[in-house]
Formats: structure tokens, C-alpha cells, sequence
């Protein structure tokens, strides 16, 4: 491990904590050159199973895409890291439970949209809007109506019309 200030490979553990989720490791150092002190994390590296796109390309599970996309959906919105973390810690979970080599995209964004959905639901109409590529502003319409009508539906108001096809 090398210090992320000097450089150097020489450091020591001070602190040794575990996450809420018991998923990972924190670990306070500190440098045994510069003295300063940095914080690790260590997680259990299980075997990720293949994504496979709309496209039929394969590539390896990443969590950091899963990150990156609630980021630009949660930007500027009331939706901390923390939940971030644990909204990725779920979808990792769920694909590597799955049991399968290979899971279709399709399945990693619907879990990433019910995520949202029940979070924040301008987080969720941004990552829809990209997520399915909304043709033209009627889908996108059609998409809001619905998260609209599923909203009402919750709140018990009795005004609730029914879905218009």
C-alpha cells in the first residue's frame, strides 16, 4: 500500500473498523515517511459475474459505472454518498447472488431505477430519461404520469384517475 501523498510503500495500521453492513474494512494508517495519515477500505473481491449489453458485448461487472451513474442522477439532489454506496452495495449483492456467469444490463438498470424510484423520484425521471432513451417528449410524458399516478396511488388520494393508454 502506498501513501497517496509521498509515495512511499512503508505504512501502518492505527485503526481497524467495520462498516455498518459488516461488507468492508475501514482502515486508518499512517505513513512511516511523511507521518501523514489515510484512510482504506478493504472488501471481500468476489467473482462478478459478465454484464451483457443491449449490443451482445460482454464486460465484467463494474460497481464504479453503477456509482457513476447515481452521481449524475442525484446530482444537486438530497441523496448522500453513504446511500449512494449502499444503493451499489445492494445491486452488487443482487447480481453476484444471482448465481449466473452473465447478467443481461437490462436487469442492472432496472434494479438501479427501482433503487431510485423509491428515493428520490427526480433521480429516478434523470437516470429513466437516459436509461431508456426516451424517443420523444410523449414517452418521457408518459413516463413522468405514471410515476405521477403510482405516486398518488401511495398517498391514498382518492382523485387518482386511471392510467390513459
Amino acid at each position: 500500500m502506498r501513501c497517496p501523498f509521498c509515495k512511499h510503500r512503508g505504512n501502518r495500521v492505527i485503526d481497524s473498523r467495520l462498516s455498518s453492513d459488516a461488507s468492508t474494512i475501514r482502515r486508518r494508517r499512517v505513513c512511516s515517511s511523511c507521518k501523514r495519515r489515510f484512510t482504506t477500505r478493504e472488501r471481500v473481491e468476489e467473482s462478478a459475474p459478465m454484464v451483457v449489453k443491449k449490443d451482445g458485448r460482454r464486460e465484467p461487472f463494474d460497481r464504479a459505472k453503477i456509482i457513476g451513474g447515481l452521481k449524475r442522477a442525484c446530482e444537486k439532489r438530497p441523496v448522500s454518498m453513504e446511500t449512494i454506496e449502499d444503493i451499489a452495495n445492494r445491486i452488487e449483492a443482487q447480481a453476484g447472488e444471482s448465481g449466473g456467469k452473465e447478467i443481461p444490463s437490462s436487469e442492472v438498470g432496472s434494479a438501479v431505477m427501482n433503487e431510485l424510484h423509491r428515493i428520490d423520484q427526480v433521480a429516478y425521471v434523470r437516470f429513466a430519461s437516459v436509461y431508456r432513451s426516451f424517443k420523444d417528449i410523449d414517452e418521457f410524458m408518459r413516463e413522468l404520469e405514471d410515476l405521477i399516478r403510482v405516486r398518488k396511488e401511495k398517498s391514498g388520494d382518492a382523485r387518482v384517475s386511471p392510467k390513459k393508454e
